[in-house]
C-alpha cells in the first residue's frame, strides 16, 4: 500500500510571531522554520504503518517555495522513502493546495493520504476536507488512532462530545489530531541518509492547475493588549461590571 503525506514548512512554533510593519502578513525574514506540528505526526504515523508491514511506500509532498526542500528532508528522515515538491512562488490557498495534491494523487495512485488537520500559521483546517471531496474519497478527520485491514481504516475521532470511530474504505483521507501520537527524535544517521532519497520537483504548470489565489489578505494586526483585571468587593459589583462597563450580559 502506497501513502501520500503532504507536510508544510511553517514558522516554528517556538517563535514569537511579528507583523509586518505594512500589516500586509507575518514577517518570517531571518525566522526559523520547521514543519507542521500536526504534518510531523502524520508523517509519525505513516512510518509506524510502514514498520507494521502494511505500507510499503511513503510519498512525501510539499507545496510552496523552494526551501520547503528542507522540509522535505526532514520527513525522509522520520522515515519517508521519497519526495515531491511542488514549486511556485505564489501565495498557496487551501483551495490551491487541495487541487495540487487531487493532481499528484491521480499520479500516484495511493491508496491513502495521511495529512495534518490544519498548519499552525494560517489554522484554516480545510485542505484535508476539500481534498476527500475533489477525489470523492471518504474522510476521517481529527484522528486519535488509525487501524488499517482488510482494505479499511478504522479511525477513532475526538468529537465535542468524545470519541467517535469511523470505518472507511480505502482509498481515504485521513486527518491527524495531536494524541496520535508523539514523532520520534530525528537522528543524525537517518538525516544523512536522507540526503541521498530521491526527490522531484514539479510546478503547478506542469500538474495542469491553476493556483491564483482567490482570497486577499486586506490587514494583518497583532492582537489587542489585554487590560488589567480589577476586583471588586461582591457578586452584585461584578455583574454590575460585566453588564454596564464590560457588557457582555
Amino acid at each position: 500500500m502506497k501513502v501520500i503525506v503532504p507536510v508544510k514548512r511553517v514558522v516554528d512554533y517556538n517563535v514569537k510571531v511579528r507583523v509586518k510593519s505594512d500589516q500586509s502578513g507575518v514577517d518570517i525574514a531571518n525566522v526559523k522554520m520547521s514543519m507542521n506540528p500536526f504534518d510531523e505526526i502524520a508523517v509519525e504515523e505513516a512510518v509506524r504503518l510502514k514498520e507494521k508491514g502494511l505500507v510499503t511506500e511513503i510519498v512525501a509532498v510539499s507545496c510552496g517555495v523552494a526551501q520547503c526542500q528542507e522540509t522535505l528532508r526532514t520527513a525522509m528522515a522520520i522515515g519517508a522513502d521519497r519526495a515531491i515538491q511542488v514549486q511556485t512562488e505564489v501565495e498557496l490557498q487551501p483551495l490551491a493546495v487541495a487541487k495540487l495534491l487531487k493532481a499528484l494523487v491521480d499520479q500516484e495512485q495511493p491508496q491513502l493520504v495521511i495529512l495534518g488537520k490544519q498548519a499552525i500559521d494560517d489554522d484554516a483546517n480545510q485542505t484535508g476536507q476539500m481534498l476527500a471531496a475533489l477525489l470523492q474519497w471518504p474522510q476521517a478527520t481529527f484522528a486519535s488512532r488509525v487501524e488499517v485491514a482488510d482494505g479499511h481504516a478504522v479511525v477513532t475521532r475526538e468529537v465535542d462530545g468524545g470519541l467517535e470511530t469511523l470505518r472507511l474504505q480505502l482509498p481515504a483521507i485521513v486527518t491527524t489530531d495531536l494524541r496520535l501520537n508523539e514523532p520520534r527524535y530525528v537522528t543524525l544517521p537517518n538525516i544523512m541518509k536522507a540526503k541521498k532519497k530521491p526527490m522531484d520537483t514539479v510546478t503547478p504548470e506542469s500538474l495542469g492547475v491553476d493556483v491564483t489565489p482567490r482570497l486577499t489578505t486586506l490587514k494583518v494586526s497583532e492582537p489587542a493588549q489585554r487590560g488589567a483585571g480589577i476586583q471588586v468587593p461582591d457578586v452584585a459589583t461584578l455583574v454590575d461590571k460585566l453588564k454596564n462597563v464590560a457588557k457582555v450580559i
